[in-house]
Parts: structure tokens; C-alpha cells; sequence
């Protein structure tokens, strides 16, 4: 009986590795699916400002609108500064007094190599 318990525990084994595989392989393709819905999500975003600037500047879309729209969506200092809402672009382009400069945290890096992008699965 020794010869069948060491041959259902190989085969025990090797079913085992191949579903760590099959899970490697599921984990990359969701990565890989995640990573094309962003980057389209990205682009979809660039092209509506794109289309929308360019109605602006045709005078398609009056700009007050356009401004009004931002100030309503924009909370970050630096982007209100990029439409100059509230009229405080100056203010954001200046360097931040030296007490609000936070200084970022060292912690031991993770070991990581990546992986070279493939079309394999």
C-alpha cells in the first residue's frame, strides 16, 4: 500500500501546484484587466476635457460655465490654481512656509522585482 499512498500523495502535490498556478494566473489576468480599465478611464477623462477646452475655445461653451463647473468639482489648492479659481494661482505657486513642508516617513522598502509585461497568461 505504500506504493499507492506515495503516488496519490505526488499526484496530491502536483494538483496542488497546479492551482497555485491557475490562481497566479487568474490574479494577473484581473491585474492586467484593472490596469487596461484605469488607463481607459484615464483617456476617456482627457478626451472629454479635450473636447470640452475645445468647445471653450470655439465659444461653443461659454468659459464662466466651464469655471463655475471646476470651482463646484475642485477642492486641491493646486488644481483650483490651474483654472485660477478664487483668484489664489499666485498663492499656490508660492513654496510653502518651511513648518507646513512634511517631511515623508522612512520605512524599510518591501523587496519587489517586476515582472516583465507579457501577453502570455
Amino acid at each position: 500500500m505504500a506504493g499507492i499512498d506515495d503516488t496519490i500523495a505526488t499526484i496530491e502535490a502536483r494538483l496542488k501546484q497546479a492551482k497555485a498556478r491557475k490562481q497566479q494566473i487568474e490574479a494577473r489576468k484581473r491585474a492586467m484587466d484593472s490596469k487596461k480599465n484605469r488607463a481607459n478611464d484615464t483617456r476617456r477623462k482627457i478626451l472629454v476635457g479635450a473636447a470640452i477646452l475645445a468647445k471653450v475655445d470655439r465659444g461653443e461653451w461659454p468659459k464662466d460655465r466651464l469655471l463655475d463647473m471646476m470651482s463646484q468639482t475642485l477642492t486641491r489648492l493646486d488644481d483650483r490654481a490651474l483654472f485660477d479659481l478664487d483668484g489664489k494661482a499666485e498663492e499656490a505657486k508660492q513654496e510653502p512656509e518651511p513648518e507646513q513642508i512634511i517631511q515623508p516617513q522612512t520605512t524599510k522598502a518591501a523587496s519587489f522585482t517586476p515582472r516583465p509585461d507579457t501577453d502570455e497568461i
